[in-house]
């Protein structure tokens, strides 16, 4: 039976060959391929509704599909009753094979997509706000002068997407993706500073040890919670310094515009305020000290995407461009 099976899969079997320059791809039994994706679907989801479901199709096409399946083959590969779906013998040893032949048409269909291919079509990208707007925003003109047939869609604002649920490519989150159907590219470690304007150092005095924080002003990004608490290092030595303010953000804009304004004194990620400390109109402070919002190790800014064997090419060229453009 082994054997018979494999020679009905090898059937469908695609094979490639290079003539001058250019791939022949044989498609024997494209019906029977797309039955095999449906029978995978169905032993996925042990259910024919719902593996119509995830196919947008009806239930009965799906039944259909199977049964022809079958018929090609000679075998029974489902047990059915109204309340359980078991594979056969047969069907196991089908599963394994009809698995394979997909994976391998759809590895040869991505491979022909990317011969050649220019990157083109609509490319959705989500990024936090703070740092699309400084970060992704004036290097876009470049992307899109480089590849014109890419259309970019932009969304920026401080809740984590759902890639999947809200049809977005590419999205900046902090951190690596703990979604393991998620990939992740490092674009920078974001460290923090301590940092005001000269104005409110004059006005406050310029803090010497991380426990005089607790006498200033600090504004806080995040939910305000009860306690507040900033995370020092130095050599082997280490703080905690409870620390208060009148004003939190969840976004660091907001925060960042009233340290503009001489209100009180910040923590935040150097990339957020490096021209203002560049130009003399932020002061960092502490600069000894590692500092950090929590006890973790330093945060990372990552571009995630969903894992995928075929990456379309506005995609990848969209990677390659952050990771080579986005530093602090």
């Amino acid at each position: 039976m082994t054997n018979e099976l494999s020679l009905s899969a090898n059937q469908f079997c695609i094979n490639r060959n290079n003539l001058s320059g250019k791939y022949y791809v044989c498609w024997a039994g494209i019906i029977m391929l797309n039955a095999t994706r449906i029978f995978l679907k169905v032993v996925e989801h042990q259910s024919f509704s719902k593996a119509a479901k995830s196919l947008n199709m009806v239930p009965s096409s799906v039944t259909r599909q199977v049964d022809a399946l079958e018929r090609e083959l000679g075998v029974c590969l489902l047990k059915r009753s109204t309340r359980q779906l078991n594979l056969t013998e047969e069907g196991r040893v089908f599963l394994d094979g009809g698995a394979k032949l997909v994976a391998c048409a759809d590895d040869i269909k991505a491979s022909l997509k990317q011969v050649n291919a220019e990157p083109e079509g609509t490319l959705r990208m989500s990024a936090f706000e703070s740092f699309g707007r400084l970060h992704i925003c004036p290097i876009l003109p470049e992307f899109l002068a480089r590849y014109p047939k890419v259309q970019v869609e932009l969304q920026l604002d401080n809740r984590i997407v759902d890639l999947n649920a809200d049809s977005v490519d590419l999205a900046i989150r902090i951190g690596q993706p703990a979604d393991s159907s998620l990939r992740g590219r490092k674009l920078l470690t974001s460290k923090t500073v301590i940092c005001a304007t000269p104005a409110y150092f004059q006005r406050f005095s310029y803090p010497q040890t991380p426990k005089e924080l607790s006498e200033h002003n600090c504004l806080l990004i995040g939910q305000k919670r009860q306690k507040n608490y900033w995370y020092f290092k130095r050599d082997h030595q280490s703080e905690k310094v409870l620390v208060n303010g009148n004003f939190s953000s969840r976004g660091g804009t907001p925060i960042v515009e009233a340290v503009l304004h001489d209100v009180g004194i910040t923590q935040i990620s150097h990339w957020f305020v490096q021209a203002y400390i560049r130009d003399g109109i932020l002061e960092p402070c502490l600069s000894e000290w590692q500092c950090a919002l929590n006890t973790g190790p330093a945060s990372e800014v990552y571009c995630v995407y969903q894992d995928s064997k075929y990456i379309k090419p506005a995609l990848r060229a969209m990677i390659d461009f952050l990771a080579t453009h986005c530093s602090a």
